[in-house]
C-alpha cells in the first residue's frame, strides 16, 4: 500500500501531507526550503556535486519519507529499501562523463562524473542520507516501468525484505517517489 508519495516536475514538488507544494525552479534553492519547513531533518551533505538524477530522486524521497511520516535522523539507521527505473538509465551522466574525458585529452576523466555513470547511484546517494539499510537496486523495465517498479516493491514489502519499500521512477527533469508499506490491520 502507497503510504508516501513524493514528486517533482516543470519546476513545482509536493506530497500529499496537507496537500503540500513547493515551486522548485532551483533544486538547490528547494534543498534549503525543504530543510527549513521540516521535510528534510539535516543538510544534505554535497549536494552540490550531485548529478541532476541524484538531486532529483533525494529530494522526492524526502517528501515521499515525510508524507509517509517516516522520520529519519544522522547515523540512525532504518529497515527500508529503495528500487528506482529510468527510461534512459545513466545515458546523460555517461555522456557527460565522456565528454568531459575526451575535453581532458583522453588522459583523465573526474570522479564525480564517472560515479555517476551507474544507473544505482542517485539511490545509493539517498540510501547514505536517509541511512536506508533495507535492499537498494536499479531495475531497468522496458514496458510499464513504474508499475513494474510498483508491483515489485510491494511484493517486497508482502515478503518482509524491508519495513518498507520507496519506489523511485526518474529522469533528466523528474522524479516520483512511492513509500510502499504494509496495510495496518
Amino acid at each position: 500500500m502507497v503510504k508516501g508519495y513524493g514528486w517533482i516536475k516543470e519546476g513545482q514538488c509536493g506530497c500529499n501531507k496537507n496537500s503540500r507544494l513547493w515551486q522548485c525552479s532551483d533544486l538547490q534553492l528547494l534543498c534549503a526550503q525543504l530543510l527549513k519547513e521540516g521535510v528534510l531533518s539535516y543538510p544534505i551533505e554535497h549536494l552540490g556535486r550531485f548529478n541532476q538524477d541524484s538531486k532529483l530522486v533525494i529530494l522526492s524521497v524526502a517528501l515521499a519519507l515525510y508524507d509517509a511520516g517516516i522520520h529519519y535522523a544522522k547515523d540512525k539507521k532504518q529497515d527500508v529499501g529503495i528500487l528506482g527505473t529510468s527510461p534512459d538509465g545513466a545515458l546523460t551522466a555517461n555522456l557527460d562523463y565522456f565528454r568531459d574525458y575526451v575535453k581532458a585529452g583522453r588522459k583523465l576523466g573526474r570522479g564525480n562524473l564517472f560515479i555517476y555513470t551507474l544507473p544505482s547511484s542517485p539511490l545509493a546517494e539517498a540510501a547514505i542520507h536517509f541511512g536506508l539499510c533495507g535492499p537498494s537496486a536499479y531495475i531497468g523495465y522496458t514496458k510499464e516501468p513504474e508499475e513494474n517498479l510498483l508491483a515489485q516493491a510491494e511484493l517486497m514489502v508482502r515478503n518482509k525484505t524491508a519495513q518498507a519499500i520507496l519506489a523511485v521512477s526518474f529522469g533528466s527533469s523528474e522524479a516520483v517517489c512511492k513509500c510502499i508499506q504494509v496495510a495496518e490491520a
